[in-house]
């Protein structure tokens, strides 16, 4: 019971880096490699700070804003510098590594015997492992609202207007540049925010705790969609952090029947592949899922 209580408490922690991937993966139509830079930053920024005696919600508020810096950088670099956004992403990727190095003065950095989020009282006083549960559906819910209201505005709508067709919107009026700086900003914070709570949850940050991220954001974002198909957008940001408890319940099924953890990224590459493979085994077999009604798909 205690594991899958665990399981269901590092994929609400996790979903946060889906939910960050989700806005330039499936809205802007891109895959930002900078998340895999980003998100041991927000670690390296949050344990740095809490090492230094400062206050744990502060230090996360910090980390959440240097991973917003790093995606500016990448959206200046694609939007100004007409660099490609895959190498855009690779070139901020790549420097963060060096900046993290500087960060943290070394390869890792523990918070033994440090304050941090889990640190509260209520959350202490809560059976084992359910202080990542209580602390990551709040924080999950939180952001969660907070894009939903966002992708409802009249610069939400631009926003997916620019994913769907940046000429069109363009003709209209869109600055789809502003567009893709603010959604890889948005993006790379959010996915930082997940790494400071990781870091904080496991007790230390490390500088290659970013390796894989991409795949496991995005084997969360295809769980979520393929297990429950026609969904609206909002319904699809609630469909990752779904996907990604569901992810990290695979994971634990497989470690049960003795696999190595040494061998998760060949498992989770496996899994998403399989996901991903889904919908076109679905039409050689010719399954036809029940569609609910007055829903409508967000390509």
């Amino acid at each position: 019971m205690n594991l899958i209580v665990s399981a269901i408490g590092q994929g609400l922690l996790w979903a946060l880096l889906g939910l960050g991937l989700y806005l330039t993966f499936r809205i802007l139509n891109f895959a930002d490699m900078t998340v895999e830079g980003t998100f041991p930053l927000g670690a390296a920024v949050a344990v740095s700070c809490i090492s230094q005696k400062m206050d744990p919600g502060l230090a996360t508020i910090i980390a959440l804003a240097s991973g917003m810096l790093a995606g500016l950088i990448t959206g200046l670099l694609y939007t100004k510098g007409k660099i490609p956004i895959l190498l855009a992403g690779i070139l901020t990727m790549t420097a963060i590594y060096s900046i993290n190095l500087r960060i943290m003065g070394g390869s890792n950095v523990s918070l033994l015997g440090k304050k941090t989020l889990f640190s509260n009282p209520f959350l202490r006083s809560m059976p084992q492992y359910f202080d990542s549960v209580a602390l990551g559906l709040l924080i999950v819910a939180v952001i969660t609202l907070l894009l939903v209201f966002f992708l409802n505005t009249d610069y939400g709508q631009a926003f997916i207007a620019t994913g769907d067709n940046p000429i069109m919107a363009r003709s209209l009026g869109v600055h789809t540049d502003s567009m893709v700086i603010v959604g890889l900003m948005l993006s790379n914070g959010i996915v930082a925010l997940c790494g400071a709570l990781i870091a904080q949850n496991n007790g230390y940050a490390d500088i290659n705790m970013g390796i894989g991220t991409i795949v496991i954001a995005l084997a969360s974002i295809i769980i979520g969609e393929v297990a429950f198909g026609e969904l609206t957008l909002n319904q699809r940001l609630v469909a990752v952090s779904v996907g990604s408890i569901i992810y990290r319940l695979i994971l634990l099924a497989v470690l049960q029947l003795g696999f190595s953890a040494n061998d998760l990224n060949l498992i989770s590459s496996i899994v998403l592949a399989i996901c991903m493979m889904l919908p076109q085994l679905e039409k050689v077999l010719d399954i036809k899922r029940p569609i609910m009604k007055g829903i409508k798909k967000h390509d």
